[in-house]
């Protein structure tokens, strides 16, 4: 009984994480310019190819962490990509302004919290 409900919550965390990249994703093709234009002014190298990288990546391995598919590749690719957009878009130590640091400090560790959940995905059994 108590391991039909750890499996169970197992799959939903999944689906959760896997739905967490997927919409993002989703939205930095459907907003390609309106992300571009943050990607520049952080000066991400090679912006076109970063942000249609990173999209391709949340799309494809949020899905198959959705769906249970590859899901230990799945979790490492998306933990570099998270690392990478930490460095680059919530660098909150090179911002100014109360609020814009705070904003980004938030994200930041919010997204460290993600990065732990795809290193414990990561994990093969």
């Amino acid at each position: 009984m108590i391991d039909s409900i750890t499996n169970n919550l197992y799959s939903l965390g999944r689906f959760l994480l896997g739905l967490y990249f997927l919409l993002p994703g989703l939205a930095k093709v459907f907003l390609f310019q309106e992300n571009l234009d943050v990607v520049i002014l952080r000066e991400v190298p090679l912006p076109t190819i970063s942000l249609t990288l990173v999209a391709i990546c949340q799309i494809v391995f949020g899905l198959f962490l959705m769906f249970g598919k590859y899901i230990q590749l799945s979790a490492i690719i998306l933990a570099v990509v998270t690392l990478l957009i930490n460095l680059y878009i919530h660098d909150f130590w090179n911002m100014s302004g109360e609020h814009n640091k705070d904003h980004e400090t938030q994200n930041f560790v919010k997204n460290l919290a993600i990065l732990a959940g795809l290193l414990v995905l990561s994990k093969k059994d």
